[in-house]
């Protein structure tokens, strides 16, 4: 019996009928990762003396009381190795903190297990730039898993891990959710803390839940959602029982289809499957709308001019003083230069300098400020069109995973592949990643994802479709 097959619900039906303890259920999928892992490459580290030390007093009759849940390895969890998949870290920094999230995982019972791969400091779409080792997708090893949150994705999908947390910036837990045929769950900017996240771009980042079910999904939200006096960004608002939508009937809702979301550029064999799980949502009562987002085709530019200048103010203090490796050098300017090339990777440095440009004197309003009015009117596209729709469905990207390599020497293409899903972060909406079938590539079953995006705190609506959808 391997533990990490099950799903949350499964394996608490395990604890409760004594067939699993939480040893043994992290004694299996220990065993699971060591197996499958090597090809995959999902985990950085993973503790088992520890996770057994927090099974031996967990409490059962708590929402997750034992049950294992991997952490991407940029979310900060007490006495584990927090290195960002970065050099820069990577055997220098150990946490002294749990993240809000990762304290709020504990006080429901959960136990975290295992550090996750990702794009180095979260900034890729592939798992390419992972600055410590490659990670693949479990349904063909020659193709990326996605990214950034590409090992929590991968490790959930590969059956060695129950679920997983990820972060979403401008697609990173949706799209490798997608490509490796997993849910992902992006909440509303503010719904969930960020204390304790290392930062990549502040006002774009949110923890999410990456899960094999929407019932998972729903529980693991439910857990991490709500305030914290430590993120003044983090919302107050009630949580809602996420749980208890789910199963409930969806007939009536107006489901909106963005015709830019539809156009040129969508793999033929991926817009049947999207196109044939709205019809399915059809069948059990919903109404596709077509709405339109104008300003979908200045998404693009947008993000990666505001992710950017975020990303280089908040990497600034990875400089070999005050955090990270440390070169030799002469002179402190030698020291500063010599670890930041020495700790970071290309595209970390790409976007360094891209941000540190947009923002500078004679720049900064042709460009940062420019794209931040942009923003608003990508926001107010969507609060327009959830005026005649309750949820929008989409792709999440705009092909299969593609093979490793293909597009690693071509940013721009990387960039465009976050297409549908960067608006989301911009506006500061919820969206979810739903697997809904699969399709053919050079004799691989691939998955694709079906994207659903919710208006502001709309998560209870998205996750009772999402459901509804997964079940039907």
């Amino acid at each position: 019996m391997n533990a990490a097959d099950f799903s949350i619900a499964q394996l608490k039906s395990a604890y409760a009928s004594g067939d699993l303890s939480p040893e043994d259920a992290l004694r299996s999928i220990a065993s699971s990762i060591d197996a499958k892992d090597g090809d995959i490459g999902g985990y950085l580290s993973y503790d088992l003396d520890l996770a057994l030390a927090d099974a031996a007093k967990a409490d059962l009759s708590l929402p997750l009381g034992g049950v294992p849940i991997a952490i991407k390895d940029l979310i900060n969890v007490e006495g584990h190795p927090c290195s960002c998949a970065s050099k820069m870290l990577e055997g220098t920094y150990q946490s002294p903190y749990d993240a809000t999230v990762v304290k709020k995982l504990r006080a429901a019972g959960a136990i975290p297990f295992g550090r996750t791969n990702m794009d180095e400091f979260a900034m890729g779409s592939s798992n390419e730039n992972s600055g410590i080792k490659p990670c693949r997708n479990p349904h063909d090893l020659d193709r990326i898993p996605g990214g950034s949150s590409g090992g929590s994705a991968a490790v959930v999908a590969a059956n060695t891990a129950v679920a997983s947390l990820g972060t979403d910036t401008g697609g990173s837990i949706r799209q490798p959710a997608s490509l490796c045929g997993v849910v992902g769950l992006k909440p509303t900017y503010g719904r969930v803390s960020r204390y304790g996240l290392v930062a990549f771009a502040s006002s774009l980042d949110q923890c999410g839940p990456m899960t094999k079910t929407v019932a998972d999904s729903a529980l693991l939200l439910q857990t991490i959602a709500g305030s914290c006096d430590r993120d003044s960004t983090c919302l107050a608002n009630e949580v809602p029982d996420y749980t208890s939508v789910l199963g409930e009937d969806i007939a009536g809702l107006k489901i909106g289809l963005p015709k830019e979301y539809f156009a040129k550029g969508l793999d033929p064999a991926v817009k049947e499957k999207v196109e044939a799980a709205i019809k399915q949502l059809e069948s059990l009562g919903a109404t596709p709308v077509e709405v339109s987002l104008p300003n979908t085709e200045h998404a693009v530019a947008t993000y990666y001019i505001i992710a950017t200048a975020e990303a280089s103010a908040n990497l600034a203090r990875f400089d070999g003083v005050r955090y990270g490796h440390r070169a030799e050098s002469d002179d402190l300017i030698g020291v500063y230069e010599d670890s930041r090339e020495e700790g970071l990777g290309a595209e970390v440095k790409r976007r360094i300098i891209l941000g540190t440009y947009v923002l500078s004197s004679g720049y900064y309003d042709a460009y940062y400020l420019r794209a931040q009015k942009v923003r608003t009117l990508i926001r107010q596209d969507f609060m327009n069109a959830f005026e005649e729709v309750d949820l929008i469905a989409s792709p999440v990207s705009p092909t299969p995973a593609f093979k490793a390599g293909e597009k690693a020497s071509d940013p721009l293409s990387m960039y465009l592949a976050d297409i549908y899903t960067i608006s989301a972060n911009l506006a500061g909406i919820c969206g979810i990643s739903v697997p809904c079938g699969t399709v053919d590539v050079e004799g691989k079953a691939l998955p694709v994802g079906l994207q659903l995006l919710g208006k502001p705190l709309g998560e209870s609506k998205l996750l009772k479709v999402a459901h509804a959808y997964e079940v039907s």
